[in-house]
């Protein structure tokens, strides 16, 4: 295959699955609209206004960018375990690879489509959230970076999530017992650094505090972590990721059964 026929090949896996989102915005766009909008009113103005500041900032603008980000982490991961289980569920998975598509296209093609859903996500909660704060991006490439390699990954592990998956209910099961708690224990709601010492360095275990406050960084210039180890952090478990999903994908598991 050519490099015009592997361009083709990957530009319709991606352009079909961001015509399978689309297609579903009520279901795929804006229940995260509603549901950061909650977030917006409830924790920002209502509880906020009785918390103050926190790390120098309105508590309003300091949420935020962990609000966005589990916007982020939340969709890409859905939009990937759904469509390839979905595909797997259906039978097409297997006729995509036996068909002269290389694996590498395949996966980046799924993997871009949960991408494309996380960063209009980003986009859309950013906007809502122009109505209830004023936000300044203080470094336009940390800020672009983290939400790009952060729905990557995320992305990458729906995937993965979607290979094992043998029902539609497992692959609900990795985003309410592992995501969900790994959010809200990630620095979204508060600063690491109000934690005790011993809390703060089990903190740092958690994935997502680095993808948090590197993305509030970006946009506050605020972190609790050094921002070049949170850099370090989010693209090392991006290459892991990959390099697994390539494998389970080669090896067609969860497919051949």
């Amino acid at each position: 295959m050519n490099l015009n026929q592997l361009g083709v090949a990957l530009y319709t896996i991606v352009y079909k699955e961001i015509r399978r989102f689309m297609r579903i915005w009520p279901q795929t766009l804006l229940p995260p609209a509603i549901t950061m909008t909650l977030y917006f009113v409830i924790f920002g103005n209502l509880v906020g206004s009785r918390i103050g500041e926190m790390g120098g900032f309105s508590y309003m603008q300091f949420i935020v960018p962990g609000l966005i980000m589990m916007a982020v982490i939340t969709n890409s991961y859905a939009n990937v375990s759904s469509s390839f289980f979905s595909s797997k569920f259906q039978k097409s998975i297997e006729e995509l690879i036996m068909s002269p598509v290389p694996l590498h296209a395949i996966l980046w093609g799924y993997v871009l489509g949960g991408v494309a859903r996380g960063i209009l996500v980003a986009i859309i909660v950013t906007t809502l959230s122009l109505f209830f704060t004023d936000l300044y991006i203080t470094n336009w490439f940390v800020t672009i970076y983290t939400v790009l390699v952060t729905s990557l990954l995320f992305s990458l592990g729906g995937f993965i999530n979607a290979v094992y998956a043998k029902s539609f209910d497992d692959i609900s099961i990795i985003p309410t017992f592992v995501l969900t708690p790994l959010t809200y224990l990630g620095g979204v709601f508060y600063a690491i650094s109000i934690l005790s010492p011993f809390w703060q360095n089990l903190s740092l275990v958690n994935p997502i505090v680095y993808m948090v406050n590197a993305f509030r960084f970006g946009i506050l210039g605020h972190s609790d972590v050094n921002v070049s180890i949170s850099l370090m952090v989010i693209t090392f478990w991006c290459v892991v990721l990959y390099g697994i999903a390539y494998y389970l994908l080669s090896r067609g598991s969860g497919m051949r059964e």
